[in-house]
């Protein structure tokens, strides 16, 4: 049985919608860091000022930080938001380092296979190599007790 919890239920896009690639509000987590920067730059955001506490009910950054600030660090996280003094540019900044430090072994990864696309190749001939010798020996018996050999 699946458990979600309800504040992680959805996860908003960069417009505050539901995040989704058909809304064309996603964050690609393998876009370059230029690219992801750019995304997270342009999540939308209220004109609170800078020394103000800042709304966290129906905020898009807050509920992408909450989701993506481990537990011990989310205490000081959401004081940035309720005491002021930081402006949504350097929330922002700390969630792309968030995301990058979350999928940077994935992504570090990814441009590694990148690089040789003839080592996804090969895997996927050994791991084809490896199913037939199993499929043979399945079938064989299928076809054994089915009578048909």
């Amino acid at each position: 049985e699946a458990m979600i919890l309800a504040e992680t239920a959805v996860v908003p896009g960069i417009d505050g919608q539901k995040m989704s690639k058909s809304y064309g509000n996603t964050l690609e987590i393998f876009a370059p860091e230029a690219e992801l920067k750019k995304r997270v730059m342009s999540i939308v955001t209220d004109s609170t000022p800078v020394a103000d506490p800042k709304p966290t009910k129906g905020n898009t950054l807050y509920a992408l930080l909450k989701l993506f600030t481990p537990g011990d660090e989310w205490p000081a996280t959401k004081r940035l938001f309720t005491e002021g003094g930081t402006g949504y540019g350097d929330l922002k900044k700390r969630l792309l380092g968030l995301l990058l430090e979350t999928f940077g072994p994935a992504r570090r990864r990814r441009e590694e296979l990148l690089r040789d696309p003839g080592h996804v190749e090969r895997v996927l001939a050994s791991g084809r190599e490896r199913a037939m010798c199993v499929i043979d020996g399945v079938m064989t018996d299928c076809r054994r007790v089915c009578g048909l050999r």
